[in-house]
């Protein structure tokens, strides 16, 4: 990394950093500029899965794995229906795709949703110095000419205010409630729809349509399954695919969703999920309509930014880690009986465990860092994990979380 005004010969394509330093390649994807915070992810699949994961909006991120766009894209690979990380950084040209599912090139993808890619860097180094330095702000930018502004871009970097202290999680939430009854993907059968089998009625035994639809809940027709409301606040369609797989019945509603807004749907559980930004400016609003939920003695499931406000709403504390943990072979320790879980991570906040109050303990516990990756209350159903269970992309060791949470449902009342 140099700190240089001069676009040598044959870049088209830079990250400039808010500390000046400039890391030039060869950009690919779509032409303009975009600023946020740089990160890395260390997982060898799943790029689109990344790119689309709500929780990177407002990040940059670099990638590890030196061959990154090499199996193509696809309909199918992706957590949202548009990408919410601002653009990405590998070592290696994207090359033709070689994969029977692949649709087409992922650098056409990235073109065709506005993202912007950086080639030809050296991510050892850039990994590096995130490790040492921390997570910096910086700007990512194409030009297939090369006419690039650096002293703009450190200026643009440098204004930019970073995610501490931002709340993201209403920006990329739904704006509607609707339900999901789209199950677990399949070799040579795609997402299938839950078939209803306990359902009595006309429609009784007919398949509904795959994927969201603006009905509130997802069947009318005396489903017997539990019903579980959750609020998106920057959700990957993953999770609610685990929901569906363990059983449940879903309605998903805004990260804004007010506590009588969420209860008129009669949940028989609530689903706290993922998403971007600081967990303390979200928790303005979060936090209060959680507590109302505890109080009443709703079961709670969170996933990430849910973990974290579960934690604020338990008066626990957050914090804004140095690098964060971001990729698919995260180890961590159950309290219980000592076993490890290797576990997907995208976060860069975490929940202090030192404040936990008395009536939380810890269940999970990061063996990268020891950071606090799970938390069960002792006097209300609710426990919630810092990883991502749902595992896309990953390792599958945590899908028994969805379960656990789903089947203990009504079962005491």
């Amino acid at each position: 990394m140099a700190e240089t005004t001069r676009v040598p010969d044959g870049a088209t394509g830079c990250l400039v950093l808010a500390s000046g330093a400039v890391i030039f390649g060869r950009g690919f994807g779509a032409v303009g500029t975009a600023v946020g915070e740089v990160c890395f992810n260390t997982a060898m699949t799943g790029y689109q899965e990344v790119m689309t994961d709500p929780s990177y909006a407002g990040q940059i991120v670099t990638f590890t794995f030196p061959h990154i766009g090499n199996v193509g894209a696809n309909a199918e690979d992706i957590e949202a229906i548009n990408p919410h990380a601002l653009g990405l950084i590998v070592r290696e040209d994207v090359t033709a795709p070689s994969s029977f599912r692949s649709a087409g090139r992922f650098d056409d993808w990235l073109k065709g949703n506005g993202r912007i890619g950086l080639a030809g860097v050296d991510t050892r180094a850039l990994t590096r110095a995130i490790r040492i330095e921390g997570a910096p702000n910086g700007v990512i930018a194409h030009d297939p000419e090369g006419k690039l502004d650096i002293a703009a871009l450190i200026e643009q970097a440098r204004a930019w205010p970073g995610l501490e202290g931002m709340d993201l999680a209403k920006d990329v939430s739904t704006l509607q409630t609707y339900g999901w009854d789209e199950g677990l993907w399949r070799l040579g059968e795609g997402f299938t729809p839950f078939v209803p089998s306990d359902v009595e009625g006309p429609d009784a035994g007919a398949a509904p349509e795959a994927g969201p639809s603006t009905a509130l809940g997802t069947n009318g027709n005396g489903d017997a399954r539990p019903h579980v409301v959750a609020i998106d606040y920057g959700l990957k369609r993953n999770i609610l695919r685990n929901l569906v797989a363990a059983g449940a019945r879903v309605t998903v509603v805004p990260a804004t969703a007010s506590f009588d807004e969420v209860m008129r749907h009669r949940p028989d559980g609530v689903f706290l999920s993922n998403g971007p930004g600081d967990p303390a400016a979200t928790g303005v609003y979060a936090v209060p309509v959680i507590q109302e939920l505890m109080a009443v003695g709703k079961p709670i499931f969170g996933i990430c930014l849910g973990h974290q406000l579960l934690g604020l709403a338990i008066g626990a504390k957050t914090y804004k880690m140095h690098q964060g943990h971001r990729g698919a072979n995260h180890p961590v320790r159950r309290s219980d009986d000592g076993r490890v879980e290797i576990t997907s991570m995208n976060h860069g906040f975490a929940v202090d465990a030192d404040t936990l109050p008395d009536n939380a303990e810890a269940t999970h516990v990061s063996l990268f860092d020891g950071s606090l990756a799970g938390l069960r209350l002792t006097d209300k159903p609710a426990f919630s994990v810092q990883y991502h269970p749902e595992a896309s992309p990953g390792p599958q060791d945590s899908h028994y979380l969805f379960e656990q949470f789903v089947g203990a449902l009504g079962k005491d009342e």
